[in-house]
């Protein structure tokens, strides 16, 4: 019997606890509100970036596709935005399963660097490290495109049998931007 009043007893002090933290917060005032921070545009705290527009980035993949199909080749292309989001992927007629993939990583490094990857590629040999990235591909077939001197975009080629051939189709659709 002592068991069971202590055990009773043990059950209505949790419960009368459990209870007063309740009402406890119920009655609690509200915390006062944070202030709010603003940025003041006229105190250097915000940058101004180019973006090439979703039409631009689908002007320039439609242009590199296009010179590769002048030359019978079937390639995938990707254009990235200067972050290395992609923008626009198109996979040509009978482009190989691996080319999607490898054209974004092209389009991806050749931003990144500011620099075509056939040249990247050439620094291996200094930094063969370099590879290891995530997200890098150290073959010809990407070239940048840059505004004032900066990279904004990077498009990437891949499917063609040569690398050469690749960023020859890139560049084409770098310089359909300038038209």
């Amino acid at each position: 019997m002592k068991k069971i009043l202590f055990g009773a007893a043990a059950a209505a002090v949790v419960a009368a606890g459990t209870f007063g933290a309740v009402s406890a917060n119920a009655s609690a005032p509200a915390a006062a509100p944070t202030a709010v921070v603003r940025a003041d545009a006229g105190n250097d705290n915000l940058q101004q970036s180019t973006h090439l527009t979703i039409e631009a980035a689908t002007k320039a993949a439609q242009a590199t596709l296009d010179a590769a199909e002048k030359e019978n080749q079937r390639v995938s292309v990707a254009v990235v935005d200067r972050n290395g989001n992609t923008v626009v992927t198109l996979r040509g007629d009978g482009a190989g399963p691996q080319s999607y993939e490898s054209a974004e990583k092209k389009a991806y490094t050749a931003v990144s660097w500011n620099a075509p990857t056939s040249v990247l590629a050439g620094r291996l040999a200094q930094a063969p490290n370099l590879k290891d990235i995530p997200g890098t591909l150290f073959l010809a077939g990407g070239a940048p495109v840059t505004a004032k001197g900066a990279p904004i975009a990077g498009i990437g080629v891949a499917g063609a049998p040569s690398g050469d051939l690749d960023e020859k189709f890139a560049q084409a659709g770098v310089a359909a931007l300038g038209k």
